[in-house]
């Protein structure tokens, strides 16, 4: 079935839930498992907000860089110690949207499956924070798995 199975995930409170759903499948199938965190650097190629703080950004992206890859290996060692062979990929553009980032990784490591969290946002709240995982099942050559979030009361 899956051979090469990439997760994407993103510090979330969905990551847990992704993660658990990808390594089960990939322990089921016996598929590889590369577990992918994109950072969104969009924002730090404004001119403008590198003139308000020079110095600033460059700390700031190396930070979110060393962070997301403390993550990653912390969820590399819990998918090896489930049993799946993994690797982890971490990719960051400062021109593309997250989802063409994944969309990028996902055919470079010849993925089979793309596992990925909906939040299920609705509403006024989807408009403004968008949806990575809409814009991949509109753009994605790779098939998707949409591991969907708790419904809330609300």
């Amino acid at each position: 079935m899956y051979k090469r199975i990439m997760v994407a995930v993103d510090e979330s409170v969905m990551t847990s839930r992704v993660m658990d759903n990808a390594i089960e499948l990939a322990r089921t199938t016996g598929a590889k498992m590369a577990i992918c965190h994109a950072i969104d650097e969009t924002l730090f190629a404004h001119r403008e907000l590198a003139m308000l703080l020079p110095s600033s950004a460059g700390k700031t992206e190396a930070r979110l860089r060393l962070g997301a890859e403390g993550f990653l290996g912390r969820l590399l060692q819990v998918a090896l110690a489930a049993g799946v062979e993994a690797e982890i990929k971490l990719v960051e553009s400062e021109q593309k949207h997250v989802s063409d980032m994944l969309i990028d990784a996902a055919a470079d490591w010849q993925a089979d499956l793309l596992i990925v969290g909906t939040h299920g946002r609705r509403g006024i709240e989807r408009f403004f924070v968008g949806s990575v995982a809409e814009r991949l099942v509109r753009k994605a050559q790779t098939s998707l798995l949409l591991v969907r979030g708790e419904e809330s009361d609300e």
